[in-house]
Parts: C-alpha cells; structure tokens; sequence
C-alpha cells in the first residue's frame, strides 16, 4: 500500500502526514477526535487520517500501530466508514487510567465506546475484517495470533467502504501514530472469535 497515495482527511495546519510507500505517520493537533458523543452533544470529527476506497465484499486490513502517548485518549487506529454518520474505529489508545488499551467505538449516528485489553507495550497489530455487512476488530501483540475485540454489522448499501488509518489526541496537545507493516487480504476467516 502506499500511503502517499491515500485521501487525506482533516488535512487541516495543526495535522500532519509524513508518509512512504509502506508506512506513515500521522500526527493529530490538539483536541482532535473523531468521535460523536453518545449524550448527543456536538460530535468532534476533525482527527486526521489517511483513506483507501475499498469495493471488496471480503477484506481485511491490519497494520503496526506505534503511539506517542501523552494525554488521556491519545491513540492511533484503523477506520472503517460505511455511509454518512455510519462508522468504526479500532484505536490502540491511553485510557482514563492511563494505560495503552485496545478501544472500539462503533458509530450509527451516536458513537458507543468500550475498553478492552490493557497492555504495556508502545506497539500493537489491529486488523479490520469486513465480510459484507459483518465486521470483525482483531488485535494482536506479535501479527501473527489475533483476538478477538469486537464483531458488529454496519449497513454498507451500494458504495464502495473506506478504511482509514487515524491519530487523535481528544484532550491533549497533539498525539503522533505510525502504521507500518500493513497487510491486506480478500481471504475470508472462518472463524471470528479465532481471527483465523
């Protein structure tokens, strides 16, 4: 994949890209996030990120994750959007306890948010997996034995599904995420709790 060649989203002064023909980083300004709060307050939706246009019924894409964390919520994730208002996120992110944790956030027009797995370490493998309107966030310390963070459906109608790559830092002054290591595949998984 080569990120020089990817949409950029919220390519606005404070958010950077620095990319290559198999890595990137992306750096998020202050009190940026994507993000539409369940209390129906105004969503925030000015993180930066990179995006591939995907018409594949069966898809997957995974990448190395490396945060510079700082502030509570910064991380670095993959992004599926289906149609307006409708989205996922999969983010290695600093959580209220401050702690690197795996966090799904799945979008209909209001954002639901959940905590996962804790880890210590400054990287971790996130992979998206689309099978039609079925959907599957996998995580994994090493690439190669994934687990299972969350299988949900998002309606995806006629157009073609964006899977994004995205830094954010909700409430601190800037947060940088490297993706590295991508891989993607038609290769339909048989089972989702597995990730193989």
């Amino acid at each position: 994949m080569n990120f020089g060649e990817l949409e950029r989203i919220n390519d606005l002064d404070d958010n950077r890209f620095e990319t290559s023909s198999n890595s990137c980083r992306i750096h998020a300004g202050a009190r940026k996030d994507f993000f539409c709060r369940p209390d129906g307050s105004p969503p925030i939706l000015n993180a930066p990120g990179l995006a591939t246009r995907v018409s594949e019924p069966v898809f997957s894409l995974s990448a190395k994750v490396t945060v510079g964390f700082s502030a509570k919520f910064d991380a670095g994730a993959l992004l599926v959007r289906t149609q307006a208002g409708t989205w996922a996120k999969l983010a290695y992110e600093y959580s209220q306890l401050l702690t690197p944790t795996i966090v799904s956030v799945i979008t209909k027009d209001l954002s639901d948010d959940a905590n996962g797995e804790e880890s210590d370490a400054p990287s971790m493998d996130l992979r998206i997996y689309r099978d039609h309107e079925l959907f599957a966030f996998h995580w994994s310390r090493d690439g190669v034995t994934w687990k299972l963070a969350r299988v949900f459906a998002l309606s995806t109608g006629d157009s073609p599904v964006s899977f994004c790559f995205v830094a954010q830092s909700p409430t601190g002054d800037g947060c940088t995420a490297t993706f590295e290591d991508v891989k993607t595949s038609a290769r339909r998984i048989d089972d989702l709790r597995s990730g193989d």
